[in-house]
């Protein structure tokens, strides 16, 4: 048994007409900063997966989704050294509005077979085959 707290975040993959995926850059002064992850974040107490991505797809590129648009894809379980990450990945293909960085981070489209040209953290990396093979 681990002490490390577990810590619950939702994430997407945000698929567009053309089967490209959508990455986000952690801005500087974040953990992890400058590597590429899948739009997402913490959840809050008592917060679905689900509502946890609506409310940061609105807060973090300022779109719009709803919980019938989100599939339940896989999920990542990674151990970092202070704590202990799960993490669903969803996949989404409907959305309103056209994603824009509103925290000062860069984005970029990606083909699914060069997402591993990508810098991600530990946790995101097994999911990029699992996408690879499914898209």
């Amino acid at each position: 048994m681990s002490d490390k707290p577990i810590v619950l975040v939702a994430a997407v993959a945000l698929i567009d007409v053309d089967g490209r995926v959508l990455l986000a850059q952690r801005p500087e002064g974040k953990a992890l900063a400058g590597l590429w992850e899948f739009p997402g974040g913490k959840l809050q107490p008592g917060e679905t997966p689900e509502a946890a991505l609506i409310r940061e797809l609105k807060e973090e590129l300022g779109i719009d989704t709803k919980e019938s648009c989100l599939a339940p894809f896989t999920f990542a379980s990674h151990a970092y050294e202070s704590f202990h990450l799960l993490m669903p990945l969803y996949l989404c293909r409907r959305w309103q509005g056209a994603p824009v960085a509103q925290e000062g981070q860069r984005l970029a489209w990606v083909w699914p077979q060069r997402l591993r040209d990508y810098e991600m953290p530990p946790a995101d990396k097994p999911l990029v085959a699992m996408l690879q093979d499914f898209l």
